[in-house]
C-alpha cells in the first residue's frame, strides 16, 4: 500500500503542517520526527498514546502509522480502572507521551518513550497492507467495559478520501479545530485529513469561539467542531459581530459526534450567511454519510449534487452501502421520512474486530455482512438521512407507535423558554412506553410548564409524540464529546 500521508515526502518541505498554540512543525519537520519515532517504535505489536491535545500526540501517532504500528489513543480523562483494562486488553509494550507528561500509576507497567517533535529521522521504507491494524480505538461502554475497534489502514484512507470527494478537501485548506484526540472525529478527521491532503491543522487546545475567529482572520478555510461548540457560537454571535465576520469567511463548517439542533443550525446561517455541514459517522465504521457541500453564492459552485439541510447528515459518502431494515431485519424499500429504521452499512471505510472480542464481532454483523449502527433513521424522499436516535436508548415505543427522540429534542428547543432538552422513554402500563422530556429552562426562574411544552410539541409534530412527564434539571449530562449521556438520566 502506498503511503497515507504522500505530502510527508512530496509537499514543500517549509509548508506548515501542524500548530499547537505558539508551536508548529512544517512537512518536512514533521517528516524528520515521525522517521525518528517511527525507528524508535518499530516492531513494536501496538503502541499506547497518552493522547493530549498536543503536537506530540500528532507525531506518536503519525509515527506508529509509518512505523506499522497499532496506535491505541488513551483519553488522559479516563480512570484507573478503565486504563487498567484498556492496557490488558490491547496488550501495549510502550506508552508515548511528551517529555514532562505525569502519568497515572495504571501505566507503570509500560515503557515509556517520549516524544521529540525537534527529533531528525528518516521515514521507514516499505509500508504495510492496507489490512493491517492503523488504529485500535475504545468505544465507550455503556454495556460494560469499552470495546477495542481495530480499524486498519484500508478504513483511514477510504474515508478520508470520499470526505475530500464530497467536500472538494485539498492541501489549501487550513482546519481549525479544538476536538480530543482520543476520539475518531479529532484523531481521524482532524489531524490525520490535513495530513493526507497535504494541507495543515491549528488545533485550539481549548474550543473557545475567539479562537476559532482569531483563526479564520488569519487564513483558517475549515471549522470542525460538535454541537456543543457550535451551540456556544450560535449563544455568542448576537453579541459578536467580529465572530459573525470571520465565520462568513470559512469555506466550510462541520459538525459531528452528535445531532446538532435545528435552531442552532438556524442562528449562525441567519448571523454568518453560512450553512453548518453535518456528517455521520461512528467509530467501527468511521464517516458514513454527509452533505455534498455547495458553496454560498456568489461563489461558484463546486458541487450540485446536494446541500446541507439543517435536521439531516445528508446522502451515503462515495463507496458506502446503506439501509435501513425493521426489526427483523427485512429492509425498508420506502424513501417516505416517516418510516424508521435500524441503519445497516458496508463498505472499505468499516472496521474489522473488536480486539480480543469475537463473540461481539460476530454480533455486530448480520450474516450478508452489513454492520449493525444500532441507530434508527428516517430517508427523505430523495435519499438523504434523517437520524432519529439510539436503538437502545432512543427509539420509544409509544401506544403503537415507533418514535424517534431526536426529532421531539429539536421540537422542544424550538420553544423559547428551554435551553437545553433531552427526551428519553419510561415504562407505561397503558401506552408501553411514554415520553419523558428533560429540560433545562432558559430561565430557571420562570420554566415553561409540562402542558405548554406538550402543546408545543403536539402542534409542531403530532399528538402522540408530546412528552407525558416533564422534569427540570440545572445542567444535562454529557459526556467529553458533547453527547447527552441518556442512561445516566435514567438511572
Amino acid at each position: 500500500m502506498s503511503s497515507l500521508f504522500p505530502a510527508l515526502t512530496g509537499a514543500p518541505a517549509q509548508r506548515g503542517a501542524l500548530r499547537f498554540g505558539d508551536r508548529s512543525l512544517t512537512y518536512g519537520e514533521l517528516g524528520a520526527a515521525a522517521g525518528a519515532l517511527a525507528g524508535r517504535i518499530g516492531g513494536a505489536g501496538r503502541v499506547a498514546v497518552w493522547a493530549t491535545p498536543a503536537l506530540e500526540t500528532a507525531v506518536a501517532v503519525l509515527a506508529a502509522l509509518e512505523a506499522g504500528v497499532a496506535a491505541v489513543p488513551l483519553n488522559p480523562k479516563s480512570g484507573e480502572k478503565e486504563l487498567g483494562h484498556i492496557l490488558s486488553d490491547c496488550a501495549a509494550s510502550v506508552v508515548l507521551a511528551a517529555p514532562g507528561d505525569e502519568l497515572p500509576d495504571a501505566l507503570d507497567g509500560l515503557a515509556r518513550v517520549d516524544v521529540d517533535v525537534r527529533a531528525v529521522g528518516p521515514l521507514p521504507g516499505p509500508q504495510p497492507s492496507e489490512e493491517d491494524p492503523a488504529l485500535v480505538v475504545y468505544t465507550s461502554g455503556t454495556t460494560g467495559p469499552p470495546k477495542g475497534a481495530v480499524i486498519p489502514r484500508r478504513a483511514i484512507a477510504a474515508t478520508l478520501d470520499a470526505l475530500a470527494d464530497a467536500w472538494r478537501w485539498t492541501g489549501d485548506d487550513v482546519l481549525v479545530h479544538g476536538l480530543p484526540l482520543f476520539h475518531v472525529h479529532g484523531l481521524v478527521l482532524g489531524i490525520l485529513g490535513p495530513l493526507r491532503r497535504g494541507g495543515s491543522v491549528r488545533h485550539l487546545g481549548r474550543f473557545s469561539t475567539r479562537g476559532v475567529a482569531h483563526e479564520l482572520n488569519r487564513g483558517a478555510t475549515m471549522v470542525f467542531g460538535v454541537p456543543t461548540m457550535y451551540h456556544r457560537i450560535a449563544q455568542a454571535l448576537p453579541e459578536d459581530p467580529e465572530l459573525a465576520k470571520a465565520l462568513g469567511t470559512a469555506r466550510l463548517l462541520v459538525s459531528g459526534s452528535a445531532a446538532l439542533p435545528v435552531h442552532d443550525h438556524e442562528r449562525i446561517t441567519a448571523a454568518t450567511g453560512q450553512r453548518v455541514i453535518e456528517r455521520y459517522g461512528m467509530t467501527e465504521t468511521l464517516m458514513l454519510c454527509s452533505s455534498r457541500w455547495t458553496p454560498p453564492d456568489p461563489r461558484p459552485s463546486v458541487r450540485a449534487d446536494g446541500e446541507p439541510r439543517a435536521g439531516t447528515v445528508g446522502v451515503p459518502l462515495p463507496g458506502v452501502e446503506l439501509r435501513l431494515v425493521e426489526e427483523d431485519g427485512t429492509p425498508i424499500a420506502s424513501y417516505d421520512g416517516e418510516t424508521v429504521g435500524e441503519i445497516q452499512v458496508r463498505g472499505p471505510n468499516l472496521f474489522t474486530e473488536y480486539l480480543n472480542r469475537p463473540d461481539a464481532t460476530a454480533a455486530a454483523f448480520t450474516a450478508d455482512g452489513w454492520f449493525r449502527t444500532g441507530d434508527m433513521a428516517v430517508r427523505e424522499s430523495d435519499g438523504y438521512v434523517r437520524i432519529v436516535g439510539r436503538k437502545a436508548t432512543d427509539l420509544i415505543k409509544s401506544g403503537g407507535y415507533k418514535i424517534g427522540a431526536g426529532e421531539i429534542e429539536n421540537a422542544l428547543l424550538e420553544h423559547p423558554g428551554v435551553r437545553e432538552a433531552a427526551v428519553t422513554g419510561e415504562p407505561d402500563a397503558d401506552l408501553g412506553e411514554r415520553i419523558v422530556a428533560w429540560i433545562v429552562p432558559a430561565d430557571p426562574q420562570a420554566p415553561p410548564g409540562a402542558e405548554e411544552l406538550a402543546d408545543h410539541v403536539a402542534a409542531r409534530l403530532a399528538p402522540h409524540k408530546r412528552p407525558r412527564t416533564v422534569r427540570y434539571l440545572d445542567a444535562l449530562p454529557r459526556n467529553d464529546m458533547g453527547k447527552i449521556m441518556k442512561r445516566a438520566l435514567a438511572s
